[in-house]
């Protein structure tokens, strides 16, 4: 009796470490396996299965109801007909030709059991199982974290941060990794030098030094979420780092503007900066601003000192005008979101450029907004039904006013530290020219309205009126504002037929 309990307290012993080992080696098989990866959204009725097999990259889009057995004997197939394209380009190349190829046993396991090939798509390709094609295994990645944009901007300044453009998928770009190089010397990467790079930081931003002037950067960033990480993805720009303009206007300011404000304090920055199709004219160059440099006047320069300088400031809430919407989506979206901050955006009609909105996640939830054309809701809202009727005694007035495509866009916040507050935010162009401050006025009226409106809805609503640009395109947000409480109340002055409308104050808040 004591000798059968000894084999068999030995013989579980032996088991155990069978297992045991058998783990270690599956764990050691599925880190050296190919990667199978699976997209399966339930809100879509496909999904998609991507990997290398035969030194050739497959994509395949199949029902998610299909029968598992039918992907892989289209799987089996694909290898076939690959191999046997193979070797009829040898046979052309006068090579005695092979003979013809067995069709691969192609199957798919789940913890180490086999998947039913009746089972539908979308129950059988579960995360960690493992594909087996012939003699090759993959291990299946469901959903994994994955980078649907991830892109560098194509100018690169000394002294400027460097933002690159990231979507993501499944993933969080707070749970990603980011590893930035430069080249060991210039051209070294082209050259295929060994030891071509050099690690330089860990951070989303990089701001090159005038030491890395004539060096290409690279960006190594890996998606993730709270659980995994997806695969790496490298990126290198496209020219070297140039030498920036030195000393900028904006950095006396920063120095007022170093840390992010405090719960009780909102720092509101207002911005003219200028759209792209309206700097490349003929009558730009020449006339409004024959003082710049034919480089100064360039978007992707430009767009370098206006990221710098609006994330120098810290602002809780950025009101942008005249913004081109790829320069929305590709350039200000990624600076501000890895700054920590969230925008709208609303072009205008008839025009390529817009309004944009930006607040700071951390201290503001949006709880919504409205983009409202001014001419449109002067005709058609009757909040302004007396304005209109005066408007109406000066015809001349009226058609100017309707002809204009002046845009408001109203947002709503509310303060994530204390729900009970909510702030009202105006933002608008008004009409440019320099002889149109009747037109002006009547927009502001309107605008004002449409405010008045909103903040009756939230009682609570601290109305922020700091984003009315007027006349002249100029990058100094400073100026702007403060031009544009002189300029509406010098010409509410002097039209006093319309100060009914301004009954309510309509002052911007700085800190």
């Amino acid at each position: 009796m004591l000798s059968r309990i000894i084999a068999s307290k030995l013989y579980s012993r032996y088991v155990w470490r069978l297992l045991a080992y058998d783990r270690v080696l599956l764990r050691h098989l599925c880190s050296r396996m190919e990667r199978a990866v699976v997209r399966c959204v339930p809100s879509e009725p496909k999904l998609t299965i991507s990997f290398t097999v035969a030194g050739s990259y497959r994509h395949m889009l199949r029902e998610q109801t299909e029968e598992l057995g039918k992907v892989l004997a289209r799987i089996s197939n694909g290898v076939v007909k690959a191999q046997n394209k193979g070797k009829k380009s040898k046979k052309n190349k006068n090579e005695s030709p092979a003979t013809d190829v067995a069709e691969p046993l192609v199957q798919l396991y789940f913890d180490g059991d086999l998947v039913a090939e009746d089972a539908p798509n979308r129950d059988a390709w579960k995360d960690g199982a493992v594909l087996q094609v012939g003699d090759a295994r993959y291990k299946v990645e469901r959903n994994p974290p994955t980078f649907t944009t991830a892109q560098l901007p194509g100018s690169v300044l000394a002294g400027f941060p460097v933002c690159p453009k990231l979507e993501i998928e499944f993933g969080d770009l707070r749970f990603c990794t980011f590893k930035w190089y430069k080249e060991s010397s210039p051209d070294a990467h082209t050259r295929g030098e060994e030891d071509s790079w050099v690690e330089s930081g860990s951070d989303r931003v990089f701001t090159p030094s005038n030491m890395d002037v004539g060096l290409k950067l690279k960006l190594k960033c890996m998606p993730g979420n709270e659980s995994r990480l997806g695969h790496a993805v490298e990126l290198v720009t496209s020219s070297a780092v140039e030498a920036g303009p030195g000393v900028c206007t904006s950095d006396n300011r920063h120095l007022y503007t170093c840390k992010v404000t405090d719960e009780s304090t909102t720092r509101v920055v207002t911005y003219n900066i200028l759209a792209d199709i309206y700097s490349q004219t003929e009558f730009s160059r020449t006339v409004l601003y024959p003082y710049c440099a034919p480089y100064a006047l360039e978007l992707d320069y430009r767009q370098n000192l206006i990221k710098k300088e609006l994330s120098g400031y810290n602002a809780d809430i950025i009101c942008l005008q005249e913004v081109d919407k790829g320069v929305f989506s590709d350039s200000l979206v990624p600076a501000l979101d890895a700054f920590g901050m969230d925008g709208v955006f609303k072009v205008k009609e008839r025009q390529h450029e817009g309004l944009a909105t930006f607040y700071r996640r951390s201290k503001y939830r949006l709880l919504s907004r409205q983009d409202i054309m001014l001419s449109e809701a002067l005709k058609t809202d009757t909040l302004h039904n007396v304005l209109l009727e005066k408007l109406s005694t000066n015809l001349v007035l009226k058609e100017k006013v309707l002809q204009r495509s002046t845009t408001l866009q109203l947002t709503v916040f509310q303060s994530t530290s204390d729900p009970s507050k909510i702030l009202c935010v105006g933002n608008t162009h008004l009409y440019w020219h320099p002889k149109g401050a009747n037109v002006r006025l009547i927009q502001m009226a309107v605008a004002l309205n449409h405010l008045k409106k909103v903040i009756k809805k939230n009682t609570r609503a601290r109305c922020c009126s700091a984003a009315i640009s007027t006349v002249r395109h100029r990058q100094d947000s400073t100026s702007c504002s403060v031009r544009v409480r002189y300029r509406c109340s010098t010409v509410i002055g002097h039209l006093t037929d319309l100060r009914s409308f301004f009954k309510w104050n309509f002052t911007a808040h700085f800190s």
